[in-house]
């Protein structure tokens, strides 16, 4: 049962409660039989996993019609939260770990999202172009960035120029240093109070298209 998402969200379709509210109950069925997030954690599901991959609806709507890549998506997140929360968005989660991507393809279709779609492989044979590309921990930024760079389309149609917001933690000085001057990062307890938070950012960089920076 819900208790932190429509605090938070308060103008949620009955959809989108009952998708939400139906994660909380798959994706602990499914963490038994394939590991997506750890088993010591799973009790904190709804805090720890989910709203924390709202934390980019916090920090930006995107527009209608925007197109998402979810790097690395592991067990769909922050993909799929992400695509509950904006249907009328395609998000496009792509993992290299194929178990990982089935746990994720299959809480998407019990849930009757029709926005996503997954790719099983490297970002390297992604040839499509996306508004942004969003990534949860999964490497750091220089990396991500020279990776994603050819995915990043030129067209714009959100508030914020198009590249890559991540959810990370810690001291991110160094890892932001390259790109800071085109970088934002913010405390997640802008958003929301819980002490699972406290340590917690998101960061946006601007991904230039042309082979400048």
């Amino acid at each position: 049962m819900i208790q932190y998402i429509d605090r938070y969200f308060p103008d949620l379709s009955e959809q989108q409660l009952a998708q939400f509210d139906a994660m909380l109950s798959l994706y602990p069925e499914w963490n038994a039989k394939i590991n997506v997030i750890s088993r010591k954690d799973i009790d904190n599901l709804e805090v720890n996993h989910i709203l924390h991959s709202l934390a980019i609806a916090k920090f930006i709507g995107f527009a209608p019609g925007s197109k998402i890549l979810d790097f690395g998506c592991g067990g769909g997140l922050p993909g799929i939260p992400l695509a509950a929360m904006f249907p009328d968005c395609h998000f496009h989660l792509i993992d290299r770990i194929g178990k990982k991507l089935r746990v994720a393809s299959s809480i998407a279709e019990e849930i009757g999202l029709t926005n996503v779609t997954f790719q099983h492989g490297d970002i390297a044979e992604c040839k499509e172009k996306f508004d942004f590309v969003v990534s949860r921990a999964v490497m750091n930024l220089p990396d991500l960035i020279k990776l994603c760079r050819k995915n990043i389309s030129s067209q714009q149609r959100n508030h914020l120029p198009n590249g890559v917001i991540t959810l990370k933690g810690g001291d991110l000085d160094s890892e932001m240093a390259e790109y800071a001057s085109m970088s934002m990062v913010e405390n997640i307890t802008r958003y929301f109070t819980e002490e699972f938070f406290e340590t917690k950012k998101i960061t946006y960089t601007q991904v230039l298209t042309s082979s400048k920076r």
